[in-house]
């Protein structure tokens, strides 16, 4: 599939920041219906919350543990037409507490059902951004699932929301024969039990038999994410140990960066252009942790990608091998071309 060029990145992607009232609040002013919210209080030790509209409000998963899926009445209460509600949890609204969310945009009518696959899921798809949420439930045996993009995914993210389980992230830069954990600092695990050795298509993405992927009778929800020109890029890099750090080509002034050492054991981390808006970035969140914001090592957002700036080996270790996923702020070209910070 051809995507259609992206003009303005927000209307699909966005990060919002808000301060807690303790009291239900509306949290507006995005382009759009979020389809999925990602929030984390910057303050203090409290989980990521990960809500999507494909499950519906309240439904709660989180990066940092393996946990099944919860429902918390006053969490995230409604994904509303330039933003969200939320109730009076304190983990996502303290009187008085710095929030950030980080919000995505799929389709923009209801989640249909697919049959693209030898399961039939559902899936709120997104072919302009790239993006698509898919629910299905597993067999225990090697099969394939719809995911509604009409082009190859370069990462995704399963969860089994029936039970505890590891979150276990495909990455294209790994191929269908190894994974990542995003509730966790492992390297890559090669098992063929995640992804059946198979790579994504166009069409369907193969589950193995591992219930991280595939339990047999749960629950899954699946994120995947395609590469679109000037707007978002998934892809590798190698450290070189040196504060003149490695330089990543993206095509656009990137909004938001997650990233994650695939050759050793270390943390996810994850910067954005809202609680950073100079260079250099130094505001720290870890998708796998709990841990409130940290102001520590630097990347500096470019015109056309970004650069890392410290000698760390959480993001530069010299030779190790670092993937990563971007989402644009402006793209390099077109009628709003991105400039220099």
């Amino acid at each position: 599939m051809a995507y259609t060029t992206i003009k303005k990145p927000s209307d699909y992607f966005n990060t919002k920041l808000f301060t807690g009232t303790g009291a239900e609040q509306s949290i507006s002013s995005l382009d759009f219906s979020p389809d999925l919210t990602w929030i984390k209080n910057r303050d203090t030790t409290d989980w990521h919350r990960l809500l999507d509209s494909v499950r519906g409000a309240t439904k709660e998963l989180y990066s940092n543990d393996s946990s099944a899926e919860t429902t918390e009445a006053q969490s995230l209460k409604s994904f509303d037409s330039n933003g969200f509600t939320l109730g009076t949890l304190a983990e996502v609204n303290t009187s008085g507490e710095n929030y950030a969310s980080w919000n995505w945009r799929g389709s923009d009518s209801s989640a249909v059902s697919n049959t693209d696959g030898s399961i039939t899921s559902t899936v709120s798809a997104n072919t302009t951004s790239g993006f698509s949420i898919v629910s299905f439930t597993g067999t225990g045996s090697t099969a394939t699932v719809g995911h509604g993009l009409g082009a190859t995914p370069k990462m995704i993210i399963v969860k089994n929301r029936s039970i505890t389980e590891t979150w276990r992230v495909y990455h294209n830069y790994l191929g269908g024969g190894q994974a990542l954990a995003l509730n966790g600092t492992q390297g890559t695990d090669t098992d063929a039990s995640y992804w059946s050795n198979t790579n994504p298509t166009s069409s369907v993405f193969t589950v193995g038999t591992n219930t991280g992927t595939n339990g047999s009778g749960n629950s899954m929800i699946a994120y995947c994410f395609a590469d679109v020109k000037g707007f978002s890029k998934f892809g590798s890099y190698t450290g070189n140990g040196s504060a003149d750090g490695a330089f990543v080509y993206t095509g656009f002034k990137p909004a938001m960066v997650i990233g994650k050492a695939s050759s050793r054991a270390d943390v996810w981390w994850m910067h954005d252009n809202k609680r950073d808006t100079i260079n250099p970035m130094n505001r720290r969140i870890m998708p796998n942790l709990s841990s409130e914001e940290s102001v520590e090592w630097v990347i500096d957002y470019l015109s056309n990608g970004f650069k890392i700036r410290m000698t760390d080996a959480q993001a530069n270790g010299s030779g190790e091998t670092y993937i990563y996923m971007a989402f644009a702020e402006q793209p390099l070209v077109g009628d709003n071309p991105a400039t220099a910070r």
